[in-house]
């Protein structure tokens, strides 16, 4: 065989495992993300499975703050849809709605005295600060996760294979205004976050 022919095969035989390369890279990419969503889903399942249980210990004990409570009741069902439909954008506004939600519900827990001394309400209120310090700290991977395949199939020569087999780029979970405020966790949490 010519020599020239080899060369070309070599070359042509290079240029395919370089292709097959970079689309291994882009599929770990995109699995990643998708797995950094699907952890942040279970968790946002959990919390919401506490909340109902949440809202019945304050119900025996809030009777008069009916409308905080449907506050939270509300925000829970908007957290549900956004997760079924897969919508970050309405995730990150549901959640802002729950983040208030929560606090004014645990900032008005402090004026009921025997719900402050509830077990139940005391082990729930951890329960629902500890996931929601691990959904924040999975938003984090998420959107790094994302990031990282957004930039990738955004740069040379990756967006060539990308378009190619059309990898999508992730949406990034936004904080809202209310979100980015200073909290103050002693008031919200009666002493027991960290």
């Amino acid at each position: 065989m010519n020599t020239g022919i080899l060369v070309f095969f070599a070359l042509l035989g290079g240029l395919f495992l370089w292709g097959v390369t970079l689309y291994n890279r882009l599929v770990l990419l995109k699995n990643n993300s998708k797995k950094a969503w699907s952890n942040i889903d279970v968790l946002l399942k959990q919390r919401n499975e506490e909340l109902p249980k949440l809202i019945s210990v304050c119900k025996e004990h809030m009777k008069y703050e009916q409308e905080t409570l449907q506050r939270v009741i509300a925000a829970r069902t908007k957290v549900d849809m956004a997760i079924k439909s897969q919508d970050i954008a309405a995730l990150g506004a549901a959640e802002a709605q729950m983040q208030l939600g929560l606090g004014h519900l645990f900032a008005v827990a402090e004026d009921y005295p025997e719900l402050k001394a509830s077990e139940a309400f005391l082990q729930l209120q951890a329960r629902i600060s500890m996931l929601e310090d691990s959904i924040a700290d999975r938003r984090e991977f998420y959107n790094d996760s994302a990031a990282i395949n957004n930039t990738r199939i955004e740069q040379f020569p990756d967006i060539i294979i990308a378009r190619m087999f059309s990898f999508k780029s992730f949406k990034l979970m936004r904080f809202s205004a209310a979100e980015k405020q200073d909290v103050n966790v002693a008031a919200h949490f009666n002493g027991l976050a960290p």
